[in-house]
């Protein structure tokens, strides 16, 4: 319950401007972007500094208040859904870019900064931030850092982690405390740091973030490749590696991924021939022209071993943009068309073939439908898992059973069930197929170190049967 006495607290703390509890904002700040699930919190805030988020959290505690982290609420796993309730502590008026250390290549930020933002903002300076999710134009990167962002360009640079040096973190009784050092290198006990990157939400709340930076790069090719066998799309990227280059992306997209991303979205029309099952989107970056070309030809070699059709090559700007717009928009088509369940799974890349056959064979088994697409270099497919017109019951009964095999499937080839998005709500059920008791148990044990009374993002990562 949030009594009148809670409210005047929370508007004391961050004042009567910020602080919601009228159905149209609970409702908008309780979805993100998975499925169409919609669970409002109690009440809404949104601080301005950390210190006002320790005020709210000292208080919250002391009340056993669930508080749930929000951000650009662009999640795909349900990380922000107050399913309990409580406070929605909303992160977006964090957004200042407070330092860009262009001798130490370096930035502090605060969490609500998009993601895209960052980025020109220290391309400005000739530096590089590289995680590249498909939602870079309106996620946070706090949100980032709390699902261990991904995105396009991960197989070249890596993931959020490799990037975050240092936190500045709220706990949930309201302390403030730094995880780590602005240093390359911390051999100094246990890593908080990278404790926090990927956890959800669900130990504390991230108020500054310090990001390693890299000198940018200032040319790339991009090539668009399409396929007549989409298995031998999959085979194709492991032997892209082999050659020795370390493409800065890769990505795979199905023809069904494709055709719905030019109906329902504003991209260019590729006039794709018939029986072109998929393609293959790859980009190589450096400074070198001559370099790249012959980067660009090996990877001509290598995909001209298999059917394919006539490579695109990108000449231009408009061109590589155009093509980029149309790989970021799969999703966002995929959901116009229709209801959809999305898995974010993840393997050596060598299985790759392995693991898109056998989603094809378990959606035949359970009678739905999957369009696939992802960030092959890296292993990682993302599987929509659309409705169409399957019956209701189907829906409800049938599909779970298949996303349960295609995660045991994606275990027994050495990989994982969330590359990307988290596990969050709509995964944790999934977990103990890829954690024994003990494993989840020793983070589950982590948890309540941080978070003793359950109040942070309570309800998320952790299968129901786990009980305070």
């Amino acid at each position: 319950m949030i009594t009148d006495i809670i409210k005047n607290k929370l508007i004391e703390i961050v004042g009567s401007n910020y602080v919601f509890q009228d159905s149209e904002t609970l409702t908008e700040y309780g979805k993100d972007h998975t499925e169409d699930f919609a669970f409002p919190p109690s009440i809404l805030v949104k601080p301005a500094s950390t210190e006002e988020i320790s005020k709210v959290m000292k208080m919250a505690f002391e009340y056993q208040i669930p508080v749930v982290p929000i951000g650009a609420r662009t999640g795909l796993s349900g990380g922000i859904l107050a399913i309990h309730k409580g406070i929605g502590l909303s992160l977006e008026r964090l957004s200042s870019i407070e330092k860009i250390d262009e001798q130490n290549l370096q930035v502090i930020t605060q969490p609500g900064v998009i993601t895209e933002v960052l980025q020109q903002a220290v391309a400005e300076k000739g530096l590089f931030y590289p995680v590249d999710p498909s939602s870079k134009g309106s996620c946070f990167i706090g949100g980032n850092v709390s699902e261990n962002a991904g995105g396009a360009r991960a197989v070249k640079y890596g993931v959020t982690k490799d990037y975050v040096l240092n936190l500045e973190v709220v706990l949930p009784n309201g302390s403030i405390i730094w995880t780590g050092a602005n240093t390359l290198k911390n051999a100094t006990g246990y890593n908080l740091t990278q404790l926090m990157v990927g956890s959800e939400g669900t130990l504390g709340i991230v108020t500054k973030i310090v990001l390693k930076l890299i000198p940018l790069s200032q040319q790339n090719v991009l090539m668009l490749v399409p396929f007549f066998d989409m298995n031998q799309a999959a085979e194709a990227v492991a032997q892209i590696f082999k050659t020795g280059i370390i493409p800065s992306a890769l990505e795979f997209m199905e023809r069904d991924a494709i055709d719905w991303t030019m109906k329902f979205t504003d991209v260019p029309n590729l006039n794709l021939k018939e029986g072109i099952q998929a393609h293959l989107l790859i980009e190589v970056d450096g400074n070198y022209a001559d370099v790249l070309m012959l980067e660009a030809e090996k990877i001509l070699q290598v995909v001209e071993q298999y059917e394919i059709d006539e490579v695109l090559f990108a000449d231009t700007t408009d061109q590589k943009n155009a093509l980029w717009k149309l790989r970021r928009n799969v999703a966002e088509a995929v959901k116009q068309n229709t209801v959809y369940k999305e898995e974010d799974t993840v393997v050596p890349r060598f299985e790759l073939p392995n693991l898109l056959k056998g989603i094809k064979e378990i959606g035949a088994k359970y009678g739905f439908k999957s369009i696939c697409y992802g960030h092959a270099g890296d292993g990682n497919l993302h599987v929509n898992i659309v409705k169409l017109d399957m019956t209701e019951e189907n829906w409800k009964t049938q599909v779970p059973k298949g996303i349960k095999e295609i995660f045991e499937l994606t275990k027994s080839l050495n990989g994982t069930i969330s590359g990307e998005h988290g596990i969050g709500y709509v995964q944790k059920e999934y977990l103990p197929i890829v954690f024994n008791e003990t494993e989840l148990g020793l983070m589950f044990q982590i948890k309540k170190v941080f978070d003793p009374k359950n109040i942070m993002n309570p309800g998320k990562i952790f299968p129901s049967s786990y009980q305070y």
